[in-house]
């Protein structure tokens, strides 16, 4: 790889970082609450609403779309945020129909368009390659504040305080990043250090999950890949590894 090809990951990267900074800890908190397929249901719901911007024309410009993808999460979650509250035996199905429901609907929406499976896969697969420093600083503007609250109410959020920030975090990934890479990157570093408290886990999910967007990001310049897919196949990769070591190292220590 080349100087000039490796400055072009810069801000893939960093952008990548951040992402991970809201999305190890609430992957944590999603693994703790047994609600593994929130992430992909408020994602969805996120996109959706994105897709209903573009399908009805609510607006020009990124500001139109982000509020229309924030009013649709936002609501998304604290309709799920209720059903956990009435209903928590039922959770995980509502939020598997929550997902599905919203998924079939972008379809519907995009039926009449003829770029519209382009445009589902660009907000599937996301593009990170493309990430710009004003994308990044934004970014940071609303993840600085997400990750104070997250650290100063932690477990006192409560149910409707943990959905309402989970879905401003999502909101402002899912365009970026992707769908699939959402879920990867909430899930996959939390996976792999489950098994640790929480300082050594927060710092381990950090840590694995900039190796595996480290890796993908590298791949996919190189083997000219699809960035969101490559660094999601490339965080399970680190998340295995990690896990396989982890086994053998304790029967090491039983030996």
């Amino acid at each position: 790889m080349k100087g000039d090809d490796a400055l072009l990951l810069v801000w893939p990267f960093l952008t990548g970082l951040l992402v991970l900074s809201t999305h190890v800890p609430l992957g944590r908190r999603v693994l703790t609450r047994g609600i593994i397929f929130l992430d992909l249901a408020v994602a969805q719901l996120a996109v959706l609403g994105v897709i209903a911007a573009h399908a009805f024309e609510l607006g020009d410009g990124a500001l139109a779309t982000q509020f229309a993808a924030a009013t649709a999460a936002l609501a998304g979650a604290l309709g799920l945020a209720a059903c956990e509250t009435r209903w928590p035996q039922l959770q995980e199905a509502l939020i598997g129909s929550a997902f599905v429901v919203a998924a079939s609907l972008a379809i519907l929406l995009l039926a009449g368009d003829p770029h519209g499976g382009e445009h589902l896969a660009e907000l599937l697969s996301g593009q990170i390659l493309w990430a710009t420093p004003a994308q990044a600083g934004r970014l940071a503007a609303l993840y600085g504040p997400l990750l104070a609250v997250l650290a100063w109410r932690g477990a006192r959020l409560g149910t409707y305080g943990f959905y309402v920030l989970f879905a401003l975090a999502i909101t402002a990934s899912v365009q970026l990043v992707g769908v699939y890479l959402v879920f990867a990157s909430l899930i996959l570093p939390a996976l792999a250090v489950r098994h640790l408290a929480a300082p050594a886990a927060l710092a381990g999910g950090w840590l694995l999950g900039a190796l595996g967007y480290a890796a993908g990001l590298a791949a996919s310049l190189l083997l000219d890949w699809p960035a969101g897919p490559a660094v999601v196949v490339a965080l399970a990769v680190v998340a295995l590894l990690a896990g396989t070591a982890r086994t053998v190292a304790g029967n090491r220590r039983q030996r």
